[in-house]
């Protein structure tokens, strides 16, 4: 039991739910290594942080001695996933499906131990289904649970659109548990309804249902929103070790303690000891510093993160400019807003973004930190425009 415990601690860790514990805590117990899934579906090419912490979690079972099924969702990116979105995706192609799947092995492995990973594609059996398969599969599943996913449902209510192939996508990624025979599957608490569809479809082909494990979604480098491409608040598995490095550097002190748990491979006893620090006087600097150089040294070397450390502090700590930087000449007008200023320059997104910035206090002029969000600039000299630590722009008003 005293194992098992152990075992618990390890795989609870940062997770969000897991249903049922009790089930899990049986299957433990037999002392067989249990086949555990993760599907990723390839589509984009490059991985960020934020899907490594169901990676992290897979690298856990695997030091527990479990078999990590990698499933590479070829065949269900096709049909697009309807998560959380409120209109129908366009599906992708299968040339752009395979090409996004191929970095996927590469990036996966500088978490994974190859040696006790499988990598599977879910097209290898739904490829090999014949319309009357799919058919009697979609037989096993009703439109009113279908209509109980919140997103399916808010669609519906509204009279938004919603394709019959988007109810399929639930249930194929339902079935790979059951051509894979899943003890335990993982996803994003985002996954949850796919998940269970799972436990369902396994009951109704006779075997033993999975566990679901849900692991929270990581929040991106405003410490707000999801972490996503799109939003550009990502850090990238393929960004260099300078700019990973700087990026993680410039997330809240509050931020860093989520990353740490979801991110670092430290014990956890050894996290809560450097909060201990920072409650006698260590500043949460130096915190971030360790979770950096152990994020840049997994994505890339030991090598690459000590010199990527000594970068940032030339350059930030020691409160240095950039030597280069984009520049633009912007009209002043009868005196241009600082949230525009900063919109204009590509260093936000928007002049919400540049409020709320400011308002962080994130936000310097000349090395001046800036707390007025109502100023405004006049025409002269070249200013030097900072947003967080790492962004920067040469701005000439005329």
């Amino acid at each position: 039991m005293a194992d098992i415990d152990a075992a618990l601690e390890t795989i609870l860790r940062g997770t969000d739910e897991v249903l049922p514990e009790d089930l899990l805590i049986e299957k433990l117990k037999r002392g067989k290594p249990l086949r555990v899934k993760a599907g990723f579906d390839p589509t984009a090419p490059d991985l960020h942080i934020g899907h490594t912490v169901l990676v992290n979690k897979l690298r856990q079972f695997q030091e527990l001695g479990h078999e990590v099924l990698f499933l590479v969702g070829d065949f269900t990116a096709m049909i697009g996933d309807p998560t959380g979105k409120s209109a129908t995706r366009p599906a992708l192609t299968r040339e752009q499906v395979l090409e996004n799947a191929q970095t996927y092995e590469h990036q996966i492995f500088k978490i994974l131990d190859p040696e006790r990973t499988t990598i599977v594609f879910n097209s290898s059996w739904m490829g090999e289904m014949r319309a009357a398969d799919l058919i009697q599969l979609a037989g096993k599943y009703n439109v009113a649970r279908m209509l109980e996913r919140d997103d399916f449902s808010k669609r519906y209510s509204s009279g938004q659109s919603i394709a019959i192939h988007e109810f399929l996508y639930p249930l194929v990624q339902g079935y790979d548990s059951v051509a894979l025979k899943a003890d335990v599957e993982l996803g994003g608490t985002d996954q949850k309804f796919n998940l269970l569809v799972g436990r369902e479809l396994q009951r109704q082909y006779g075997q033993e249902q999975q566990v679901i494990l849900t692991m929270p979604i990581l929040e991106g480098l405003d410490g707000v929103q999801k972490m996503s491409k799109s939003l550009g608040n990502y850090i990238g598995i393929t960004d260099a070790p300078e700019d990973m490095f700087g990026k993680i550097m410039s997330i809240s002190d509050d931020l860093m303690w989520r990353y740490l748990e979801l991110l670092s491979f430290r014990p956890m006893s050894e996290i809560e000891s450097w909060r201990v620090e920072i409650e006698q006087g260590l500043n949460p600097r130096d915190v971030k510093i360790r979770l950096a150089k152990e994020l840049v040294g997994r994505f890339h070397d030991e090598a690459a993160a000590e010199a990527a450390h000594q970068t940032f502090v030339s350059r930030f700590q020691k409160g240095q400019i950039p030597d280069e930087m984009a520049e633009f000449e912007l009209s002043a007008g009868e005196g241009l807003p600082i949230a525009n200023l900063l919109r204009d320059v590509g260093l936000v997104k928007s002049t919400s973004e540049a409020m709320r910035m400011i308002k962080q206090g994130a936000v310097k002029i000349d090395g001046e930190k800036i707390g007025d969000t109502k100023l405004r600039l006049e025409s002269g000299e070249g200013l030097v425009c900072q947003v967080g630590k790492r962004r920067f722009a040469r701005v000439t008003l005329v």
